[in-house]
C-alpha cells in the first residue's frame, strides 16, 4: 500500500466551499448519458417500459432519471430492484443492467416483477466520477433527507411503489482510479490521511453484515465464474482490507454505511465489485460478469 496526496486543499483540514468549487471546476464531460444510457433505455422493450422518475438539477445541467419498469406487474409476484451506475464512473455496473435487460430479462419476467434503475448518477457516469458535484458520495448517502439528489431520488421511487422487495442487486465495479484518484481526493476532502488498499484482481460481492445471505452470494459466485475469475483473498484473507465471510464475499454494514444495497428491507442485497483493469478479464467479460450475477441471484430464489 501507498499513501498518494491531492493538490486540492491543506492536509489534515476538510475542504471548504472554495476547494469544493475547485474540485468541480476541474471536472469535464467525457461521455454522453443521453446517447450512451437513456437512449438504451428509452427504446421499446418487450418486457419493461421506461419511466422517469426523476431529474437531477443541477447548476452546470439537468439530467432526466429513467428506469425500466415490467409492463406486466402483479402484485402476487416477488419484485426485484437492480440498480447501476451509483458511481458513475464504474461503467461495466451500468452497461450490465443494460445487457440483462437486452439478453435475459425475458427469461424472468413471469416470474419476477422488475425494477431496473441502470444509471443512478449521469453527471458521475459523464464525467466518469464517484461523486456527485456537491463533492458526496452517493453510495454513502442512501438515508433519510439524503444529501444527494440521485440517492433521493431513487429511494423515493421505490417508497412510492409500497412494494415488498424479494431482493436488490446493486452493480458495481472497483477500478485502479480508486487509488490514483478516487481515495486520495476523498483523504483530502475530509481532511484525513490517506492510505491506498490493495484492490483485489477479480470478481468479489459485498453483502449486508445484517442480512450476509451466504447460500445466496454463493450461488451468485458460482453463476460469474462461469465467465471471469474471482478474486483471491490478500495474505491476510481479507479484500480491500476487510476480512473475508466467505472466498469472495466480504460484509458490510450496509444501512449503517448508507450505502444503497442497503436503503430497501428485501432479504436477499449483494454489490458486486467487478475489477476492469485486470490483465485477466476484458470489458465485455465485466459486463457479462454482472449480467450473470442477476441470473445468479434469479435462479437460488426462484428455486427456494
Amino acid at each position: 500500500m501507498s499513501n498518494t496526496t491531492y493538490p486540492i486543499g491543506t492536509p489534515h483540514t476538510p475542504w471548504n466551499a472554495a476547494q469544493k468549487a475547485q474540485w468541480l471546476k476541474l471536472q469535464q464531460k467525457k461521455r454522453d448519458y443521453s446517447q450512451l444510457v437513456l437512449s438504451k433505455i428509452k427504446q421499446t422493450h418487450s418486457h419493461l417500459s421506461a419511466e422517469q422518475y426523476g431529474t437531477l438539477n443541477y447548476e452546470q445541467s439537468s439530467y432526466p432519471l429513467y428506469l425500466l419498469k415490467s409492463k406486466n406487474w402483479q402484485n402476487s409476484r416477488p419484485t426485484v430492484l437492480v440498480t447501476g451506475g451509483v458511481h458513475g464512473y464504474e461503467t461495466s455496473g451500468v452497461m450490465g443492467a443494460l445487457a440483462f435487460v437486452d439478453t435475459a430479462v425475458a427469461d424472468y419476467v413471469d416470474t419476477y416483477n422488475f425494477i431496473i434503475a441502470p444509471c443512478i448518477s449521469p453527471w458521475g457516469f459523464e464525467t466518469i466520477n464517484r461523486w456527485n458535484p456537491d463533492a458526496i458520495d452517493p453510495n454513502r448517502s442512501f438515508y433519510k433527507n439524503s444529501p444527494a439528489q440521485e440517492s433521493a431520488a431513487i429511494m423515493n421511487y421505490v417508497a412510492s411503489l409500497n412494494s415488498s422487495l424479494i431482493a436488490h442487486i446493486d452493480l458495481h465495479e472497483t477500478t485502479d482510479t480508486d487509488n490514483s484518484e478516487f481515495r486520495p481526493a476523498l483523504a483530502a476532502r475530509d481532511g484525513k490521511i490517506n492510505t491506498n488498499w490493495n484492490i483485489p484482481d477479480g470478481f468479489y460481492l459485498v453483502a449486508d453484515s445484517n442480512k450476509p445471505a451466504p447460500a445466496f452470494q454463493k450461488a451468485i459466485l458460482n453463476s460469474v465464474e462461469k465467465v471471469t475469475h474471482i478474486a483471491p483473498s490478500d495474505e491476510n484473507n481479507k479484500l480491500i482490507g476487510v476480512p473475508q465471510e466467505q472466498f469472495g464475499v466480504i460484509n458490510y454494514a450496509a444501512r449503517e454505511l448508507g450505502l444503497c444495497m442497503g436503503f430497501t428491507d428485501a432479504p436477499y442485497v449483494t454489490t458486486t465489485e467487478v475489477y476492469p483493469d485486470s490483465p485477466s478479464a476484458t470489458d465485455e467479460q465485466c459486463t457479462l460478469a454482472q449480467v450473470a450475477v442477476i441470473t445468479g441471484a434469479l435462479d437460488y430464489i426462484k428455486a427456494l
